[in-house]
């Protein structure tokens, strides 16, 4: 079963058990081994650090006459979570994922959260096992196929705010952690946005990054309404 991945992916393992240790979620883990440190989510990690440098690297070299926003702006729809999610249908990653009992009743071999998480500790797994010439395969295979020119999958709302908000003088943002609850393997973080001192936009997700991005949304729908 796990060859199919191989195939699938185009790159064959020396080590296996990194291929597996990046299937393996976190209510699999806790409840095989009762332990949260033998699921994919330190592989997820370093796969989020690799996939970001090369995707910026090919960007920067690629797009010469793109300003530094947009080119952020880029790299943020390339390796946002509906864009890895898409990834691993085409890998059909999914039907290889080891979950736990709760999870896969709950439909989380289709959840795009595990999904894209998945895929991020597959491109870690590459790494450690051939290095970055492993990695870049992978990348170029799967992510860099479809660069967003135009229309993207996921605007990145804390770019697009600082943007604005850096038109005027003085202007500090600030983001604090306020709430965290849930399971090891289904945790919702919340997180306040302020400006200045004030709370302009209160946001919440799967990650610490997705809440913050939902703040920054909210906010700029506050300070900056469609059409002013």
């Amino acid at each position: 079963m796990i060859k199919d991945l191989e195939e699938a992916i185009g790159y064959r393992f020396h080590n296996i058990t990194l291929l597996q240790n990046a299937l393996a979620h976190s209510s699999y883990a806790n409840e095989r081994w009762h332990n949260s440190l033998m699921s994919n989510e330190r592989l997820e990690f370093l796969g989020d650090s690799v996939l970001g440098m090369l995707v910026a690297e090919y960007l920067y070299r690629n797009f010469p006459n793109r300003p530094e926003g947009e080119l952020t702006r880029m790299r943020a729809d390339m390796v946002c979570e509906k864009t890895l999610a898409e990834v691993a249908h085409r890998l059909d990653l999914g039907r290889h994922l080891m979950l736990g009992k709760g999870e896969e009743q709950g439909g989380g071999r289709n959840r795009e959260s595990i999904l894209a998480d998945a895929v991020e500790s597959v491109i870690a797994a590459c790494y450690l096992d051939g290095g970055m010439d492993a990695a870049i395969q992978f990348i170029q295979q799967f992510i860099l196929v479809n660069v967003p020119l135009t229309k993207m999958h996921n605007a990145d709302y804390k770019t697009a705010l600082q943007e604005r908000v850096q038109q005027k003088k003085n202007q500090t943002l600030s983001y604090r952690l306020v709430g965290e609850s849930g399971p090891d393997h289904d945790k919702h973080f919340e997180v306040e946005l302020s400006l200045n001192g004030s709370v302009v936009g209160i946001g919440s997700g799967s990650s610490k990054k997705r809440a913050e991005q939902d703040a920054a949304h909210a906010a700029l729908e506050k300070l900056f309404p469609k059409g002013k």
